[in-house]
């Protein structure tokens, strides 16, 4: 395996009724604290109000702060910023999916910062040298993975930009993982949410190092899991047991311990990203719609490793297959399993009916420094015009 630093401060409170029994206790030291949420499904299933009655109840100043969006932009971020200075906020509270927990990271970030904090910290790599306002977060969804650990994707919307980066500084020092907080998402985001896990473990699987190491073993067991339990879930949304695997497998998806030694490939995410970032499409279902033709680009570039991923994760037969038919047996598997819980096919599934910004779009992403081949822009657009 290669070198690697392991960091993780996030303690995780996990289970049915863990933010009655622990929230009491982990707001205890902080008078102001500033309640985050996204754009109003929190108060008609209840969890707002319950969340506020505690912490009302324990007499806490309260700054709301809701409104954020799904795919988090900067204008959001710097609001934030503003509001936590104005009341100074002394606790973070985002209770919501992976885009809320984004948005929080970055504003408990940009509130203390000093100078330019998009310059500074999200077109390139920065250095935090002071503390960001603590954050706590309460999951409502399963996919990102974002409550473990310091990554926070905001997108620029006048430059036509969506980036991140995960600073351990701005990792949550608490999370709540309540399963049943899970249940009232719509079976199309729990599919979306779910497939983002799945393709965060396929985006690190699909890298070097390629010999035997811990992180792949890791890797195919959660794979084969998280597909297990999509299938339950979206056979019976009140699984609590398939609810809280899934919950579970996000949070380890994304809290860097299966990353330790691998180079990590995101190029298809960086694709979804700038996808995001000109028409806000669903991050979820966009890597869904790229995966299969972004791997049929590839897989000769990492031949071994897509059929050991038929072989582990599908439970493709090697017998009487060359590798190469191994290989896309895999990619197929993984295609049918997308169609399979009614994630989108194509772009215009997306919403995305207009070929013209194609081009530009493609022009626009980063290069994956982890991949096993790097896509020019020319590329990315016959990727692009692939799944129109």
């Amino acid at each position: 395996m290669n070198n690697f630093i392991y960091e993780n401060q996030t303690k995780v409170y996990f289970g049915k009724g863990c933010v009655k029994e622990f929230l009491t206790c982990l707001v205890k030291d902080y008078d102001t604290v500033m309640m985050a949420c996204g754009q109003g499904s929190l108060k008609k299933n209840g969890i707002y109000d319950e969340i506020l009655n505690i912490l009302m109840k324990e007499g806490k100043n309260v700054v709301e702060f809701p409104g954020i969006m799904p795919n988090p932009t900067y204008r959001k971020v710097l609001e934030g910023a503003e509001l936590a200075r104005e009341n100074k906020v002394e606790l973070i509270l985002g209770i919501g999916g992976g885009s809320v927990m984004d948005c929080c990271k970055a504003v408990s970030l940009a509130a203390r910062c000093e100078g330019d904090p998009w310059e500074n910290y999200w077109a390139r790599r920065g250095i935090i040298d002071f503390r960001p306002v603590p954050l706590g977060v309460i999951a409502t969804t399963a996919g990102t993975g974002s409550e473990c650990n310091g990554a926070a994707v905001i997108t620029n919307e006048n430059q036509k930009i969506k980036t991140g980066y995960d600073y351990p500084a701005c990792n949550p020092l608490f999370a709540l993982l309540d399963p049943a907080y899970t249940f009232s998402v719509p079976r199309r985001q729990l599919a979306s949410g779910a497939f983002d896990s799945l393709s965060h473990m396929m985006e690190t699987y699909f890298s070097e190092p390629d010999e035997q190491n811990v992180s792949d073993e890791i890797t195919e067991a959660l794979m084969r899991n998280v597909i297990l339990n999509i299938r339950l879930a979206m056979k019976n949304p009140g699984d609590y047991t398939a609810r809280s695997n899934l919950l579970w497998e996000s949070a380890l998806s994304e809290n860097r311990l299966i990353k330790l030694g691998k180079k990590c490939d995101f190029a298809c995410h960086l694709m979804a990203h700038q996808l995001g970032a000109y028409t806000d499409c669903n991050h979820g279902q966009a890597v869904a719609v790229l995966h299969p033709a972004y791997y049929r680009h590839i897989y000769k570039d990492g031949l071994e490793k897509f059929a050991r991923f038929a072989r582990n994760v599908w439970e493709i037969p090697a017998e009487g297959k060359s590798e190469e038919e191994l290989a896309l047996a895999g990619v197929d598997a993984l295609e049918g399993f997308i169609r399979e819980i009614g994630l989108p096919a194509d772009l215009r599934g997306l919403g995305i009916k207009d070929r013209k910004e194609l081009g530009e779009i493609a022009g626009s992403c980063h290069y994956s420094p982890g991949s096993y081949r790097r896509l020019d822009p020319d590329e990315i657009l016959e990727i692009f015009q692939e799944v129109f």
